[in-house]
C-alpha cells in the first residue's frame, strides 16, 4: 500500500541523435544492424510471459532486399488467442490493483532501457524490417517511444490528481479504475513507437492487453517485448500473438470480457471492427471503448504571400520522408500560380539530389516501400497518371521491385482538383499538385475541405496573417493536427498530441491525457462522516 504522495520525474523530450559521419553512435548502430541482418531469428509469440511457438511460420524479409530472409515468426492458432485472453484476465487480478507508482516505475525503466542499452537494437530492427533510414528510426523507435513512456507517466499522475470538491462533512474522491476485462491492441507497420504505445499506455493505466502487431513489424515488436520484460512488466499483462488478423480478431471479439479496442491502421478495417463490435454488443460485460487512428489525405496549401523555398522543402520532407508511409504524410498540394514556377524549380532541383536505396547507406534519404502489395498499388496509380490527359508526372514515375520495393519520389501535376490521386490515400512517395489562380484563395480552401473524407493533418503556408486566419477558420474540421508554415508531419509527444477526425479516426490524441482517459472507468466514492439519524427535513416542520 502506498504511504505517500509521489511526484514523478518531469518529462522532457528525448534528444534526437544525429548519427553524423565519424560519430560513435553511427558506428555502433551500423554494427548492430549488420549483426542482426546476418542472424536468422525465429520469433515466438509471448503469452503469460512465456515464449510460445507454433508449427506454422511466417517469413520476415527486408523490403529493400526482399530476397534476404531475416527469420521466421510463429503464426497463432485459435487456441493461442484463447490462451492469451485467459492469461490477460488472470494477470488482471493482480495488475489492476497494483499501486500506480509501481506501474509508473516499470515504464519509466523501459524508457531508460530504450535510451541506453536497447537503442541500437530497436533502431536496427526498425531499419531492417520496416526499411527506415537511421534518422526515421531514431525519431520513431527511440525518441518518440521514450517520450510516450515518460510523458504518459506524467499524464497519469495528472489524471489521478483530478479530484472533486469536498466539505467538512463529506469527503468525495474519484478512483480511475482500469476497464473490466482486456483491451485488444491492433498496430501498424510504420511506427514502432505507435505499436508499443498502443499496448503500453493501456497497461500503464492498470489494464491487460492482447496485442496483434503488423506482420511487417514483427522484428521491432520482439525488441519491444524484450524491453518490457527487462523493465519488469509482469507476465500476462501484455500478450502478443501474430498471424491471421481475421481469426485473431474474431476470437477476441467473441469474448464477453472484451473491454476495448486500441487501433491504428486502415479506415476500412477500423470501420469493419466497429461494425463487428456493434453486432456483438449484447455479449459484452460493458460497452467497449473504441479508439482508432486511421488514414489521411493530408495537404499543403500555400497562399501567394508564402515563401516558395519554404513551401518546396515542406513538400519534399512532408511527402517523401519514410517513402510517404506516414498517415500524416503530405499527398496533395495547392499552390498559387504566381508561386508555382519558383516552388517547382526549387523542388525539382532538390529532388535531383535525393538518393534512394538501403538504409545501411546513411546517404540515402529514402528506401523501399513496405511490401509488394503497396508497390503494386503505387505503380498502378503512377501508370494511370502517365496515361491521363488530366495529369502530368513532372518528377519520378519510375519503380522497380527486382531487388527491393523501390518507388521513386513522384510529383504529379494535375489540372483537375478532384483527380484520383488528389482524393485517394496512396500511402507512398507520391504527391499531386494542383495550381490555382491567386484570386481563388477562398475557393481553394473550400476545395481542401471538401475533397477528402479524411481529417488528419494539413499545413498552410503564408506570411499574410489575414490569410493564415482565414485558412485556420475555413479548415477547422479537416485536420486534427494543423500546421502553420511547417510540414504536416512530425508531431512531438507532449507538444502536439496527435489524431484526426472524420474518416481519420476518433481523435483521442495519442501522447496526451485525453487518450489515457479512455482506458479508465472512474468510480466516485462519497464518504459521509456523520450520517443523519432522522429522516425529517426542516421544510416538514
Amino acid at each position: 500500500m502506498s504511504k505517500g504522495f509521489f511526484e514523478v520525474p518531469i518529462a522532457v523530450n528525448e534528444t534526437v541523435r544525429n548519427y553524423a559521419p565519424g560519430s560513435k553512435e553511427r558506428a555502433s548502430v551500423l554494427a548492430t544492424y549488420q549483426a542482426m541482418k546476418s542472424q536468422y531469428t525465429d520469433i515466438s509469440m509471448c503469452i503469460d510471459g512465456k515464449a510460445v511457438s507454433a508449427n506454422n511460420k511466417g517469413k520476415m524479409v527486408m523490403p529493400h532486399d526482399h530476397k534476404h530472409v531475416l527469420g521466421t515468426y510463429s503464426l497463432a492458432e485459435k487456441s493461442h488467442v484463447e490462451e492469451a485472453i485467459a492469461s490477460a484476465l488472470k494477470a488482471r487480478q493482480t495488475w489492476a490493483h497494483a499501486p500506480w507508482e509501481q506501474r509508473a516505475a516499470i515504464f519509466l525503466k523501459a524508457a531508460e532501457l530504450i535510451e541506453g542499452p536497447f537503442r541500437d537494437r530497436i533502431n536496427a530492427a526498425t531499419m531492417l524490417q520496416q526499411s527506415k533510414t537511421i534518422h526515421q528510426a531514431e525519431i520513431d523507435a527511440s525518441c518518440e517511444l521514450i517520450d510516450f513512456l515518460r510523458f504518459n507517466v506524467q499524464f497519469m499522475t495528472e489524471i489521478y490528481s483530478g479530484q472533486p470538491e469536498s466539505s467538512s462533512a463529506v469527503w468525495n474522491r474519484v478512483e480511475y479504475r482500469p476497464l473490466e476485462g482486456f483491451v485488444y491492441a491492433v498496430t501498424p507497420f510504420n511506427f514502432t513507437s505507435i505499436a508499443a504505445n498502443l499496448a503500453a499506455c493501456v497497461a500503464m493505466m492498470g489494464n491487460v492487453v492482447v496485442w496483434k502487431p503488423s506482420d511487417h513489424q514483427i522484428y521491432s515488436a520482439k525488441i519491444i517485448m524484450d524491453i518490457f520484460e527487462a523493465a519488469g512488466v509482469p507476465a500476462g499483462v501484455i500478450n502478443v500473438v501474430f498471424g491471421d488478423p481475421k481469426m485473431i480478431t474474431d476470437t477476441v471479439l467473441e469474448s464477453e470480457d472484451f473491454a476495448g479496442l486500441h487501433f491504428t491502421g486502415s479506415t476500412e478495417i477500423f470501420k469493419s471492427l466497429w461494425r463487428q463490435i456493434g453486432n456483438h454488443i449484447d455479449r459484452y460485460k460493458s460497452y467497449p471503448r473504441i479508439v482508432g487512428e486511421t488514414g489521411g489525405k493530408d495537404f499543403i496549401a500555400a497562399h501567394s504571400s508564402a515563401d516558395p523555398e519554404e513551401v518546396s522543402v515542406a513538400i519534399l520532407r512532408g511527402a517523401f520522408e519514410f517513402q510517404g508511409q506516414k498517415c500524416s504524410a503530405a499527398s496533395r498540394a495547392y499552390i498559387p500560380s504566381s508561386l508555382w514556377p519558383k516552388v517547382k524549380s526549387h523542388l525539382l532541383n532538390d529532388l535531383k539530389t535525393l538518393k534512394m536505396g538501403t538504409p545501411e547507406d546513411f546517404t540515402n534519404f529514402m528506401t523501399a516501400v513496405i511490401h509488394e502489395g503497396s508497390f503494386d498499388k503505387l505503380a498502378k496509380y503512377i501508370d494511370q497518371a502517365k496515361a491521363s490527359s488530366e495529369a502530368e508526372i513532372i518528377f519520378g514515375g519510375n519503380y522497380d521491385k527486382s531487388v527491393g520495393y523501390f518507388v521513386e519520389p513522384t510529383v504529379i501535376l494535375t489540372t483537375n482538383p478532384k483527380y484520383d490521386t488528389m482524393c485517394t490515400e496512396l500511402f507512398g512517395p507520391v504527391i499531386t499538385v494542383y495550381v490555382y489562380n491567386d484570386k481563388d484563395y477562398e475557393e481553394m480552401l473550400n476545395l481542401v475541405d471538401s475533397t477528402s473524407s479524411y481529417a488528419l493533418t494539413g499545413a498552410i503556408f503564408a506570411k499574410d496573417r489575414y490569410a493564415i486566419g482565414q485558412a485556420t477558420q475555413a479548415l477547422e474540421n479537416c485536420a486534427g493536427n494543423f500546421y502553420i508554415n511547417d510540414k504536416p508531419t512530425g508531431a512531438v509527444v507532449g507538444q502536439q498530441p496527435f489524431g484526426g477526425a472524420r474518416s481519420s479516426g476518433t481523435n483521442d490524441k495519442a501522447g496526451s491525457p485525453q487518450n489515457l482517459l479512455r482506458w479508465v472507468s472512474p468510480r466516485l466514492i462519497k464518504e459521509t462522516f456523520v450520517p443523519p439519524k432522522d429522516y425529517r427535513y426542516p421544510f416538514l416542520g
